[in-house]
């Protein structure tokens, strides 16, 4: 049987991804764990873990469990899932002066729009806004990714 996940832990694994990790969940346990790519290439081949330290040793067998395809183990929606890029945009669209709106939407343009979007939320006041709305996106993707996956989950209301 699938143990319930807290929903929070799902969202914490899916925002502490990288370009060299990915967030795996046990359907078993319910632990999220965050697995370096460095780990997954070890357990791939098959190097000897002896001189590791014990967490890396740790590490590694859990990445050999995950690449055993078990079924136990599933991968969290990753940075392409979540589109961060596209939350921005609802953000943009979301806000109520029209002027402010407006001004958000341009920097959404060409190369650079995160920095500038990061760097009007703290200039214009409104970044606790921006960080509701990316929290409350994150969640949805999050309840959304259990519900597909068929994941019982608790989301801590």
């Amino acid at each position: 049987m699938a143990a319930r996940v807290k929903l929070t832990e799902i969202i914490d694994g899916m925002e502490s991804q990288s370009d060299e990790s990915s967030s795996f969940l046990n359907k078993k346990t319910g632990e999220v764990v965050l697995m370096t790519d460095y780990a997954m290439r070890a357990a791939e081949d098959d190097e000897p873990i002896e001189d590791l330290a014990d967490w890396e040793r740790d590490l590694v067998a859990t990445a050999k469990e995950i690449m055993a395809e078990t079924g136990d183990y599933i991968s969290l929606p990753t940075k392409f899932d979540i589109n961060e890029y596209s939350i921005m945009e609802t953000f943009c669209l979301s806000l109520d002066d029209p002027e402010l709106r407006d001004t958000f939407c341009g920097l959404m343009e060409g190369s650079g729009a995160f920095r500038r979007f990061k760097d009007a939320l703290y200039r214009y006041g409104i970044e606790k806004d921006w960080y509701s709305h990316r929290d409350n996106a994150l969640k949805d993707i999050a309840i959304e990714w259990c519900r597909e996956n068929d994941i019982d989950f608790d989301d801590g209301q």
